[in-house]
């Protein structure tokens, strides 16, 4: 009897929900293992009608393919694969008891079809990129996860897809191979706007809505913002308030913190002020910790009984009661401007937030 690898453990699953076609294959010329520039051994590329006719990708690379794999590596592998992936959400649950193999996953990208016969080949480029991230950093990525690609994740189109969420895929779902567990775990395109809800709730819980509005997360890149929709905002408004977030750090570049005159002047930018007041509520409203991040300052914020700010070593630690919280919230506006609390001796100036293209040339300004 053949032996069976990681390799083909992975196709037959896929083949188990198409097994009227053959998958297109792009192998790399050489993979990264052997040298290559390559991450990834490969891309295998499927149709699919399912939701709406759309081109359905799967890497092979994440996990260990071959049986035949040196237990030196496999050790390397495993390791890469129980480091933190920037604490955004939990990692693979259901798997923690399991061997799993490699990082654990691999990738799918759904991407809705048009009238063409061969499938863009964009998705692989940006599936060997997200390779190269997780395999020079040892972070993985995991469900509920999010990473904002500072441009269109297709490149040089206008498309408002500049960002990523990580859910397991609605259909391959996970598998036992030779070498361990693993999870098909989609990367499902979002906007910039999603992407800021998403870090205020649970990742999983919102990209789980999302995929009610887009069945199987396809990525349309003619698609605008799910925000704008009453009934999906009214969704996220609503777990936000019921869950709270699972983002207990924001890292803002316009961020400042200096005491003067017996008070302590915050600065940060005005493109950030609803995403900052939604998570101090979600956080601190649900008795969580929530920090804000730069090079230069760290703002830690946490609920109380009694007011209280000060610095904790090289943290300004900020104390709110609940009246605290809501005079902070009810005050600061997404406008420039000085705010001057009154509760607490914290003053908070908005300045304009910057967005640059990925030159570094501003296209917008918020103020």
């Amino acid at each position: 009897m053949e032996t069976m690898d990681g390799f083909t453990c992975i196709s037959n699953r896929i083949k188990e929900f198409y097994p009227k076609q053959e998958g297109l294959y792009y192998g790399s010329l050489l993979p990264g293992y052997i040298g290559g520039n390559d991450p990834l051994d490969g891309v295998e590329i499927w149709k699919s009608d399912k939701g709406c006719p759309h081109w359905l990708y799967v890497t092979y690379g994440f996990t260990e393919l071959y049986a035949d794999e040196e237990d030196a590596e496999e050790e390397d592998w495993n390791d890469a694969a129980d480091k933190d992936s920037s604490s955004q959400e939990d990692d693979f649950e259901d798997l923690e008891d399991a061997p799993i193999s490699g990082y654990g996953f691999e990738l799918t990208f759904r991407l809705k079809r048009g009238s063409e016969d061969q499938p863009p080949v964009w998705p692989i480029d940006m599936l060997q990129n997200l390779a190269h991230y997780v395999f020079s950093t040892g972070n993985a990525f995991a469900p509920g996860h999010y990473l904002n690609a500072n441009g269109p994740i297709a490149l040089e189109t206008d498309t408002e897809l500049t960002c990523l969420g990580f859910l397991t895929d609605p259909e391959l779902d996970s598998i036992q191979t030779v070498n361990g567990s693993m999870v098909f775990l989609e990367a499902i395109g979002i906007t910039l706007d999603e992407h800021a809800a998403m870090m205020c709730w649970n990742g999983k819980n919102f990209l789980s809505e999302l995929s009610r509005h887009i069945p199987y997360g396809i990525a349309d890149l003619s698609r605008t913002s799910l925000m704008k929709q009453p009934a999906f905002r009214r969704a996220w408004e609503q777990g936000v308030a019921r869950d709270g977030s699972s983002t207990c750090v924001l890292c803002l570049p316009e961020l400042t913190a200096d005491p003067e005159d017996g008070r302590y002047h915050l600065q940060f930018g005005a493109g950030h002020v609803e995403q900052i007041i939604t998570l101090l509520r979600a956080r601190l409203g649900k008795g969580r910790p929530f920090v804000l991040q730069c090079d230069a300052a760290v703002i830690g914020f946490r609920n109380a009984e009694q007011p209280d700010i000060g610095m904790d070593g090289e943290i300004l630690s900020i104390s709110l009661t609940d009246k605290n919280l809501d005079e902070i919230c009810r005050l600061v506006k997404p406008h420039t401007g000085t705010y001057i609390m009154n509760t607490i001796p914290l003053t908070i100036k908005v300045v304009p937030t910057y967005i640059r293209d990925n030159d570094g040339t501003i296209v917008k300004i918020i103020e």
